[in-house]
């Protein structure tokens, strides 16, 4: 029987700016989730967070089972939100823990080389806690006004995002009201790239962000950056 190697850190893609689509079916009028996650993964998005809390065990593994294929020959990481087990069993590639959730370093021993392990934060400290633990990335926000984030409070700003960025040793990426027009700003304060779910499934924000390619958005970012 194969022996799996347990217990090592992930190693996170090291290109830049990174796209980083988290799933929210609900929110789709007349699209289905697949239909979007395919559109997303043929753009080059480079990670699918599935999170679909609701979907009994059965269905969130189907899906993932089926996300997984799609991605299959891509450079696109699949995870599930909250779900080791789950996404262990479909063939994902990690999971995506919450900021009050397990730690990674209660789950890392038992997985296997490789597997990502990234979590949400909502404030710098999290994040401080997030990396000492083991993880191989978090998402921080909201960085900017949204809805969906309102019980976590005001929005960060780009000024606690940059010095975030700034001080966290593991990739940080910006998640939170992030529009097309906010991308560039996100990655200039320091963000290995950006998440969202509005941003890949809302049809006007994604043919917004396809007219441009990775390249120029990095370029865009570095122009603000050389002249802020």
């Amino acid at each position: 029987m194969q022996t799996v190697e347990r217990g090592r850190r992930a190693t996170f893609p090291s290109r830049r700016p990174l796209f980083y689509y988290i799933t929210d079916r609900k929110q789709l009028a007349d699209r289905p989730l697949l239909w979007c996650i395919r559109r997303a993964i043929g753009w080059g998005v480079d990670f699918v967070q599935i999170r679909e809390k609701d979907l009994c065990d059965r269905s969130l593994y189907e899906l993932t089972r089926k996300v997984v294929q799609a991605a299959s020959g891509t450079h696109c990481k699949i995870l599930v939100n909250g779900r080791a087990d789950i996404a262990l069993a479909a063939g994902a590639n990690g999971v995506h823990l919450p900021s009050a959730g397990l730690l990674a370093t209660n789950i890392r021993p038992w997985l296997p080389r490789g597997f990502l392990i990234g979590v949400s934060t909502h404030l710098r400290q999290e994040g401080v806690r997030a990396a000492a633990a083991g993880a191989d990335y978090v998402l921080l926000g909201p960085v900017y006004p949204t809805e969906s984030k309102l019980r976590y409070g005001p929005p960060l700003g780009l000024d606690y995002f940059q010095q975030a960025c700034r001080t966290l040793p593991i990739p940080v990426l910006g998640l939170g009201g992030i529009r097309p027009k906010h991308v560039s700003q996100v990655l200039e304060a320091g963000a290995a790239g950006v998440a969202g779910i509005g941003l890949f499934q809302k049809d006007s924000d994604f043919r917004e962000l396809s007219r441009m390619t990775r390249n120029q958005i990095a370029r865009s970012s570095q122009w603000i950056s050389e002249n802020s």
